[in-house]
């Protein structure tokens, strides 16, 4: 049931993190991965090859999001590898890290984030929609930064909490067509590109203290789960935002 062979996929943002493992999670399910990047292209090289030594098949394409033409831009590079062939996966997972706490964030850095992370996911799906195939899956990065009060990351919450709302009322729209709309909510998950972060004496100690399940997140957590919203078994899953930090910041800490 979460064979995806015969299926394409679109993972934005995929040549690092936490979009590098969903690509290679998708292909090793049996997807044909357009791997895309906005300036990492080696990032997404190393992606790509990642999947043709595993025995999958994937291509690169790049278009820097958030700026003027953008979505058109990496659309012409999809449609070129499709070669007429519909698109089954969507996968929005690039975003621009939190800018900063209210006072400190330029105004100039608050509408990169939302151009990036909100209007940019909002108008590829619109425009990909007849690329799409009926029974395909959108599947959309979010954070728990949703449900958790954190001041410097208040403007990133923002746009995490507007494609949460994308996706429920995208789900109705696309209902008709048998397309289903998730969203994924990650926590704290370590990566190659952030473990420096992580590092920093302390932190990973007190957010492993605040997650149910006594660890931090790593990016195959996440994948594994897009993986299975992109799944014929997840068919019946809909509008939906999935929790997948490892139940990060459930309640007070016990004692």
């Amino acid at each position: 049931m979460t064979d995806l062979s015969g299926r394409t996929a679109l993972v934005t943002g995929a040549s690092r993190g936490i979009g590098q493992a969903i690509a290679v999670r998708l292909a090793a399910r049996g997807a044909t991965v357009i791997a895309h990047f906005g300036t990492d292209r080696d990032g997404a090289t190393a992606t790509v090859d990642r999947i043709g030594r595993d025995g999958g098949t994937a291509y690169a394409v790049g278009a820097r999001l958030g700026v003027d033409g953008d979505v058109e831009t990496l659309l012409a590079g999809v449609e070129a590898r499709l070669a007429g062939r519909p698109l089954d996966i969507l996968v929005n997972n690039a975003a621009a890290p939190p800018a900063g706490p209210l006072g400190v964030t330029s105004r100039a850095a608050f509408d990169h984030l939302f151009a990036v992370n909100v209007r940019a996911p909002y108008f590829l799906i619109e425009q990909a929609s007849p690329l799409l195939s009926d029974g395909g899956r959108i599947i959309t990065i979010s954070s728990v930064a949703t449900r958790m009060a954190n001041a410097g990351q208040t403007s990133f919450a923002m746009t995490k909490g507007a494609v949460e709302t994308m996706t429920r009322t995208l789900a109705h729209q696309f209902g008709a067509r048998g397309i289903t709309v998730n969203a994924v909510a990650p926590g704290a998950t370590r990566t190659a590109t952030n473990g420096s972060v992580f590092a920093t004496p302390g932190l990973a100690g007190l957010i492993t203290a605040m997650t149910a399940l006594d660890r931090l997140g790593e990016a195959d957590d996440v994948a594994d789960v897009v993986a299975f919203l992109a799944s014929a078994a997840a068919r019946w899953v809909t509008g939906q935002v999935i929790d997948a930090s490892g139940g990060l910041f459930l309640g007070p800490v016990a004692p």
